[in-house]
């Protein structure tokens, strides 16, 4: 750990020393297609209050598990730079990094960057369609959803929050069926399954959707599937297959959009009957649907947004006072269900600035009616003061 760690720090600080010739390319017009170079870079994070805390301290993949109630501090939740730039009029070459809230710490407890994306787009290998190699964003929702929904600086999506990767380290096409309008399209990926961390396992994680834009692009439909081999061998099988459907009309004015999945997780938990001890692989189905809303009040200058989620992690299972469940798959404890909402006002100043207050609550309802009161329902409550600033283009 300690070693990959200084590995990753040794590489970004390659990255980072490199960044200064890129810029002065970019000033100064060197030649060849160095100089159409693009840097991005940005930051949001938050100064929090937790008004509430959840008596049992439920939500796994819920960033504010376990913090007590009346905590409060500044944070950083991501610090991201990338570069790309073109080879030639058929190549292109990525590489980004990035820093993220609790997840991403050295053994000292300090953030620490990571490399994100790594990767060569080969345009147009067949007409409309490109090849990527290497780390680059999966197709579960950074292509169409996470932008539709605009504000992942105040949460990531219902499937990234049960940590559906975002980016993966394999082969992909990105391809649309009209490449002259491009209201039609596909992304397939095969990958590791494990983002940036290395693998040697011999099973892969495949990705696929199909996207339109209908109606002047103005309505966006995006359908979205995966399947992972998670453990495979003699006597115990276990695998997860996703479904999403993503839906959003969206104008200048407003958007509004839901998105729905099914995840069969098989063998995804243990039933262990607390009187003979006896226990029971069993089947999971995890179900979660959202529906968000966001738009303009001031032109250019402040915005509001609203989201409602809700996720039951075992469709069509009841647990009995005698029955206790223990997930097998991470971040879908089979236990409870969860009731999750955000809203809050976009204050921008300048279009590369973002100051938004915002709530984030998640509520917590057991699936075992035997529990009564707090540990039958809880919930999380933060107040926060969210910022994001764009610092590179």
């Amino acid at each position: 750990m300690f070693k990959l760690v200084k590995f990753e720090a040794a590489i970004c600080g390659l990255a980072m020393a490199f960044l200064p010739i890129f810029l002065h390319a970019q000033q100064h017009g060197s030649t060849g297609f160095w100089n159409q170079g693009r840097l991005t870079g940005y930051i949001f994070g938050d100064y929090y209050y937790k008004a509430h805390s959840d008596s049992l301290s439920r939500g796994q993949a819920n960033q504010y598990t376990g913090i007590p109630q009346n905590a409060n501090a500044f944070q950083f939740r991501r610090i991201y730079l990338a570069y790309e730039t073109p080879l030639n009029d058929r190549f292109q070459a990525q590489l980004g990094v990035a820093a993220e809230d609790v997840t991403d710490v050295t053994q000292s407890g300090k953030y620490a960057f990571y490399i994100k994306f790594a990767n060569l787009r080969w345009k147009n290998i067949w007409k409309g369609t490109d090849l990527i190699i290497g780390q680059q964003p999966t197709p579960a929702f950074v292509p169409l959803e996470e932008p539709t929904w605009k504000y992942r600086s105040v949460e990531r999506t219902i499937a990234d929050i049960r940590r559906t990767p975002s980016f993966d380290m394999g082969a992909g096409l990105q391809g649309t069926f009209d490449p002259q309008t491009k209201n039609f399209g596909y992304n397939l990926l095969v990958g590791n399954g494990t983002g940036a961390k290395p693998s040697s396992s011999r099973f892969k994680w495949f990705y696929a959707d199909l996207w339109a834009k209908l109606f002047q692009q103005h309505l966006v439909l995006d359908l979205y599937a995966d399947y992972d081999r998670m453990h495979w061998q003699p006597g115990f099988h276990q695998s997860r297959n996703m479904w999403k459907l993503f839906a959003a009309y969206t104008t200048p004015q407003f958007t509004v959009g839901a998105s729905a999945f099914i995840n069969f997780l098989k063998n995804g938990m243990v039933a262990t009957d607390l009187v003979s001890q006896v226990s029971d692989t069993l089947n999971q189905q995890a179900s979660g649907v959202s529906f968000f809303a966001h738009g303009q009040l001031v032109p250019d200058k402040l915005h509001y947004f609203a989201r409602m989620d809700l996720y039951n992690p075992a469709d069509g299972k009841a647990l009995t006072p005698q029955t206790q469940w223990t997930g097998l798959v991470t971040n879908y404890d089979p236990q409870n269900t969860e009731r999750f909402i955000t809203a809050g006002l976009d204050f921008t100043p300048i279009p590369q600035v973002h100051l938004i207050p915002n709530i984030w609550y998640n509520q917590y309802t057991s699936k075992n009616d035997s529990f009564k009161e707090k540990a039958y329902r809880d919930y999380d409550l933060v107040y926060r003061i969210t910022f994001y600033y764009v610092f590179a283009k």
